[in-house]
């Protein structure tokens, strides 16, 4: 395989010399793309791969090994360069023995030796009695990996001085290509170390056994000298001598020594502390690491290390120990008010709020940290409803205009309202007005209705994150799965006892929801417990139809939005109750309403009449109803769990009421516009269809006027048409006897009649003229005026023919002529009491005597029909079917 990158070359090494097992830092060019590059590290000819500890391509880290030579190169072995050189060596020394009383400058580690496979220190022998290679033959480690030998050998080692030792897993290390015959070698040199050690004991008593033979001639001597002496406890004794000597040597000793004696013992005590240092350095460090660490905020960092010092130095005896374990446990208390403080700060985030009650679990907070931070929760909640209270308030005392925006109420959802009134002639000159956006609907926000659209937006922002803390709370999501294996049962002890407290912080979010929002809204429902709310707006004027139906349409949404988040319908059930208050009183506020419309069209009639004989009266009347109905649509539709607004009688009752108020308020208008005096009206255009048969038809059946509307409607029918009747009839009536007698015509001398004299021409062509003007505005209401004005003329007519005390035989020709020619040409609008008169009439008169005043009379009758025939044409049409009453209006 062809090498890709250059070979290895050392160009340094620090130190340059050193004792076995000297960590040296080694550097150069291309030392290995990384760990796993390296293959190789000889350094004296001894390997030291299993120390070397890659740190780039130009640096190596490594410790040296026990090696034969006492110089060498530095070699370096990678799998993408092969094997490398080196420009620079390394010189072993050779470990001095310091004894006792020789002075060293640096610590002498008397039981301790570097273990380059574990990489720590073992407590063994020295090293002098640590035999290097026990089978005498070169050591060639293998390449098994130390995980696969664990594997294969459990519980054992190939540490030949431990006591689990393997003798297959050291062969298989440290001689895996060694050959048969060299490992008869190695049995040999065993056997001939084996013979050496039980042979050296002996040896020894050999080569001194002269010493051997002095030591027990003093001893026999020493024995012979003490029984001449005689007892060994008599003082001044050679034994008593001999202990004095004894001692003065020990006491010359002790002072010889006692100061590399102390000096040792100091040093010993040193390294020992050292050693509990570096032991322990975890404890003694900790207490500076947790002030660290809180001051990053690494909480979890924290929590991990004094779950670590508890499971280790909780129970400990030790006095440094739990001096040191107070001061953490200090912290640790600290590092508790901390989170709890931060727990109960708002305004917070619900992933904050979670993170911090799983932190105080951890470290096992006194106390219940979740249901505190559910009780400030609720307290911020109902401050902040509160406060977004008393802003309005002060910005509505405020500067006019503050916190306006124009809204349109109506956007897409308006939709005409189909019915009876939409179906009449009377729309057709209305045909402009659109039922969608127009100026008439849009209007600057009222401050209250603002208020309620910024408190449900408040609640609706921080209520959901309440809900899921108390859900996660009874769930136990908040607390580490540690916390929740130990702490399961109390929590769910607490959570049955903690129910019933929730459900009245929710209780009284919404109590207080509604209250402030009643307050605004309804203030004259508010009861005295919350007249404070009602007060503080210092209410002038109530809010319109419009306003409150904007408001009803923001609880709805905020109802459905609560509904979303599961929350128990009971809890919310205030609030469905003030939407069905609100919904009564903007009906009743937006008739009530409707009615100051209409008492205000009569200055919006203009006159004019359209084509069907209509003015725009009728059409405003239609618009402010329809105006009415649409802005009702959306309130009295009933959206899931509402009732229907007149599920109440008194409702039903109050509803009837007012519209029944409109209507009679429209005829009061038309009442008023009939009483204008002339001098202000135009008679050519007076007209108003009050009681049309569509219309009033469609009026009654739409709205189900009772008898008190029909009676009042009725009521003004006929008071205007008879002041209508009064207006055209009188004059045509009282112009018959002027006319009559005009040029001192008498009926007992008059010429014979040669056809209808003046008078009743006028009166014929004022009737016309009724007709014409009655026709032009309802040719429906045109039989009902003229009959009327007929019985007038009819009984003027008869009564002054009874008057007349005789007739001569022209005169009485005269009258019947005139008389037949009236009746005949009205006769399709003559009634009973009409007939009546006429006939009345006709008998006052002499009767025809004789055939020729019979033909007389018909030809003069022929001769008055073909003269007038085109002006006499309009009385001949058939009447129509029977109708309700009608009456032009002034």
């Amino acid at each position: 395989m062809s090498r890709t990158r250059q070979p290895p070359l050392v160009t340094g090494i620090s130190p340059n010399e050193g004792i076995p097992w000297t960590k040296v830092t080694i550097r150069g060019e291309n030392l290995g793309t990384g760990p796993a590059d390296l293959i190789g590290l000889t350094i004296c000819g001894h390997n030291c791969l299993l120390t070397a500890e890659w740190m780039s391509a130009s640096k190596i880290v490594c410790r040296v090994g026990q090696a034969k030579n006492d110089k060498g190169d530095i070699i370096v072995t990678t799998k993408s360069g092969g094997k490398g050189t080196s420009t620079v060596s390394f010189k072993l020394l050779r470990p001095e023995k310091i004894g006792i009383l020789d002075q060293s400058a640096v610590w002498v580690d008397e039981m301790n030796y570097y273990d380059m496979r574990t990489d720590r220190n073992k407590g063994i022998p020295p090293l002098s009695l640590r035999p290097a290679n026990p089978l005498g033959i070169e050591i060639e480690k293998g390449k098994f990996p130390q995980k696969d030998l664990e594997m294969l050998f459990p519980g054992m080692s190939a540490d030949f001085t431990s006591e689990n030792f393997s003798a297959a897993w050291y062969l298989i290390e440290n001689h895996s290509n060694t050959s048969f015959e060299q490992l008869k070698m190695a049995v040999t040199h065993l056997k001939r170390q084996a013979n050496k050690k039980s042979e050296g004991s002996l040896a020894c008593v050999k080569g001194g056994l002269s010493t051997f033979f002095e030591a027990q001639d003093a001893l026999s001597a020493i024995h012979q000298k003490l029984e001449a002496d005689g007892t060994e406890k008599v003082e001044g004794s050679m034994t008593q001598k001999l202990e004095n000597v004894l001692n003065r040597a020990s006491n010359t000793a002790d002072t010889l020594f006692q100061e590399v004696l102390g000096r040792k013992d100091k040093a010993d005590s040193t390294r020992n502390a050292l050693n509990v240092l570096q032991r322990f350095k975890f404890l003694f460090n900790l207490p500076l690491s947790i002030e660290r660490n809180i001051q990053k905020g690494d909480y979890d960092v924290v929590i991990n290390d004094y779950e670590k010092a508890k499971s280790l130095f909780g129970k400990t005896e030790v006095q440094v120990f739990k001096k040191y374990y107070a001061e953490v446990e200090t912290r640790i208390e600290a590092l508790r008010e901390l989170l709890l403080d931060k727990l109960l700060e708002t305004p917070s985030t619900l992933h904050d709020q979670k993170r911090y009650i799983r932190y105080l679990s951890d470290l096992h907070a006194p106390g219940d940290p979740a249901w505190q931070c559910i009780g400030a929760q609720h307290r911020w909640i109902l401050q902040l409803m509160h406060s977004c209270q008393e802003g309005c308030v002060r910005d509505l005392k405020g500067p006019p205009g503050l916190h306006s925006a124009t809204l349109d109420l109506d956007g897409d959802v308006r939709a005409s309202v189909p019915g009876h009134l939409g179906q009449t002639a009377s729309l057709k000159r209305g045909s402009s007005f659109q039922p969608g956006r127009d100026d008439a609907w849009r209007y600057q926000t009222p401050h209250r209705v603002a208020f309620v659209e910024k408190l449900t937006k408040l609640v609706l922002s921080q209520l959901p994150n309440f809900w899921k803390l108390w859900i996660s709370y009874v769930n136990g999501s908040l607390f580490s799965e540690t916390a929740e294996k130990s702490g399961h049962i109390e929590r769910s002890k607490n959570v049955r006892q903690r129910q019933n407290d929730f459900k009245k912080m929710i209780q009284e979010v919404m109590h207080c929801l509604v209250k402030l929002l009643r307050g605004a809204l309804l203030p004259l429902s508010v009861t005295e417990g919350g007249g404070r709310q009602c007060r503080s707006w210092e209410v002038k004027a109530e809010l319109s139809g419009q306003g409150l139906a904007h408001a009803i349409q923001t609880l709805r949404l905020t109802y459905e939005s609560l509904t979303a988040l599961e929350i128990p319908n009971d809890l919310l059930q205030t609030i469905q109750d003030l939407v069905s208050d609100l919904r009564v009183r903007c009906v009743v506020v937006t008739l009530q309403h409707t009615a100051e419309e209409v008492k205000r069209l009569a200055e919006k009639e203009d006159w004019v009449v359209d084509s069907e004989g209509l003015t725009s009266l009728p059409c405003h009347f239609e618009r402010c109803v329809v105006h009415s109905l649409q802005s009702l649509r959306e309130v009295l539709e009933c959206k899931p769990g509402e009732a229907s607004v007149f599920q109440q009688p008194k409702t039903q009752e109050e509803v009837c009421q007012l519209s029944i108020n409109i209507m009679q308020v429209f005829i009061c208008c038309l009442e008023q516009l009939s009483t204008k005096p002339d001098a202000d009206v135009d008679t050519a255009h007076l007209s108003v269809d009050v009681s049309s048969p569509d219309l009033f038809g469609s009026i009654h059946e739409d709205f189900s006027l009772t008898s008190v509307s029909m009676a009042s409607l009725k009521e003004l029918d006929q008071r205007l048409f008879e002041n209508y009747i009064e207006l055209k009839a009188d004059p045509i009536v009282g112009s018959l006897e002027p006319g009559i007698y005009a040029g001192y015509f008498d009926w007992k001398d008059c010429l014979p009649p040669t056809g209808v004299r003046n008078y009743l021409k006028e009166a014929l062509v004022n009737i016309i003229a009724v007709h014409a003007e009655v026709f032009t505005i309802s040719k429906d209401l045109v039989p009902r005026v003229l009959s009327r004005v007929v019985e007038a003329v009819s009984e003027e007519l008869s009564r002054l023919m009874q008057c007349v005390s005789s007739f001569s035989k022209n005169g009485a020709l005269q009258a019947r002529l005139e008389i037949c020619t009236l009746r005949d040409t009205v006769a399709a609008h003559l009634t009973p009491e009409s007939r009546s008169s006429f006939k009345q009439a006709l008998e006052a008169l002499p009767q025809l005597s004789s055939g020729a005043d019979r033909k007389l009379l018909e030809l003069l009758l022929s001769r008055v029909r073909s003269g007038v025939h085109l002006q006499l044409a309009c009385f001949q049409a058939a009447p129509p079917p029977a109708v309700k009453t009608q009456v032009p209006s002034r």
